[in-house]
């Protein structure tokens, strides 16, 4: 019989991309169940949507009840208890002075973000990062700058958009090193505003509050609160990109919690749903009211089955205590992988992350980014039932996307596969 791979090359172009060829049958906690009987313990999470494990059970009968009323009644004809319940928890978690947009994909509310701060300030241009990722629409495309490969043949793209460096202090843009810098990484704007474009034609700087395909970068809580300064000294709008950062992913429910900078606007998706599309444009009121009916739409937002299980989600975290486990779990994971860098000193140049979104970086003995390497350990662990998944614009960095209700144990055994992993290949 022919696995899932087989079957999909004979009907699916190869364009998605995907990072392994296994077919999955079933999945629970943090493992997934393949179709030839391997139990692969998943630190992927569905690329970070996974935050309660797979199949939750009482997520699961969330979306059962909802089923039971109904499946879709469309967000802009009528409304519905958990389409108005998960906003109405949503600005609860997000301070109380802010309102909500459902949609259903974090490309799609980046998009949305943009329009809104373009449509409030009547301003062209959006300022965005070099080595950021913030979807594949045309729109989302246009301020993603971590893959030529992204962009090709679909030029022109969105005009207006400007590029700054991120605060990567492993490898500083400006050539300095950490904690001896005069924080460059802000001061580019005087040159960006200088020669580039004014500022008062800037609708918006989006910005990855934890830089994520780019590498798994956590910046320094400075860079964040310049930002911020920044965007109130012009009247630009600050938009937080927390596609993969939110849902507890760093600590808090969002980062902008975890480095206490509050944006303008925040887009929210990947875990929201519970594993059901969904996204959310999250923003001020005083700047989400002054986007008119019929500035912005969409038929699937705001899905019934997708609110109930992103309210059962938000519930869950909530009552166990799961941010506690996100930050436990996340220190430990990075003394793991500290204990590796110190092993493997010569090849992993860099071990980084907040919460349970962590990082290590492979370098060559020359000190060159190591994308084979890299490749090779992605490859080798899934052959030991460990399923990991790499980033990083020079693809040299592996990334750990745990569940928000990984244990210790588990963490040790992905340690252990990749430190026998390591023997076998440096």
């Amino acid at each position: 019989m022919s696995s899932m791979y087989e079957r999909c090359c004979k009907v699916m172009p190869e364009v998605a991309n995907r990072a392994t060829k296994l077919g999955i049958v079933d999945s629970e906690g943090c493992y997934v169940y393949t179709e030839d009987n391997r139990k692969v313990l998943d630190f992927a999470s569905g690329v970070a949507v996974n935050n309660l494990g797979a199949k939750n059970q009482e997520v699961v009968d969330a979306i059962k009840n909802q089923l039971d009323t109904m499946i879709h009644v469309g967000h802009n004809v009528v409304y519905n208890e958990s389409y108005v319940a998960l906003a109405e928890k949503l600005v609860e978690l997000t301070g109380g002075d802010t309102k909500v947009y459902f949609s259903n994909s974090g490309a799609e509310a980046n998009d949305g973000a943009m329009k809104l701060a373009k449509y409030v300030t009547k301003r062209p241009a959006v300022i965005a990062f070099r080595n950021s990722f913030h979807g594949r629409t045309i729109g989302s495309l246009s301020v993603t700058g971590s893959s030529s490969s992204y962009r090709k043949n679909y030029e022109p793209l969105m005009p207006s958009v400007y590029w700054a460096d991120y605060a990567n202090c492993h490898k500083c843009p400006f050539g300095k090193k950490e904690n001896c810098c005069g924080m460059e990484c802000l001061k580019q704007f005087d040159s960006i505003f200088a020669k580039m474009i004014d500022p008062e034609s800037v609708a918006a700087i989006i910005v990855e509050p934890v830089q994520g395909e780019g590498g798994y970068i956590p910046p320094k809580k400075e860079f964040l609160k310049g930002l911020r300064e920044i965007c109130d000294k012009y009247g630009i709008m600050l938009i937080f990109d927390e596609v993969q950062t939110g849902i507890g992913r760093t600590g808090e429910i969002y980062a902008f919690q975890t480095y206490d900078v509050k944006p303008d606007i925040l887009t929210s998706a990947k875990a929201l749903g519970g594993g059901i599309p969904l996204s959310a444009i999250i923003a001020k009121k005083e700047i989400m009211d002054k986007w008119p009916s019929g500035a912005h739409g969409g038929t699937f937002g705001g899905n019934p089955l997708a609110c109930a299980a992103g309210l059962k989600t938000l519930e869950i975290i909530e009552r166990d205590n799961i941010l506690d486990n996100v930050k436990k779990q996340g220190e430990y994971m990075r003394k793991r992988l500290n204990e590796l860098q110190e092993k493997y000193s010569g090849r992993i140049s860099d071990v980084r992350g907040v919460g349970l979104m962590n990082a290590m970086e492979l370098v060559t003995k020359d000190g060159a980014p190591d994308e084979k390497l890299t490749s090779a350990i992605k490859t080798k662990a899934l052959e030991k039932n460990l399923l990991l998944l790499t980033c990083g614009s020079d693809h040299n960095v592996v990334r750990f996307i745990t569940p928000l209700t990984v244990t210790q144990e588990e963490i040790d055994i992905a340690i252990s596969i990749i430190d026998d992993v390591m023997k076998e290949l440096v």
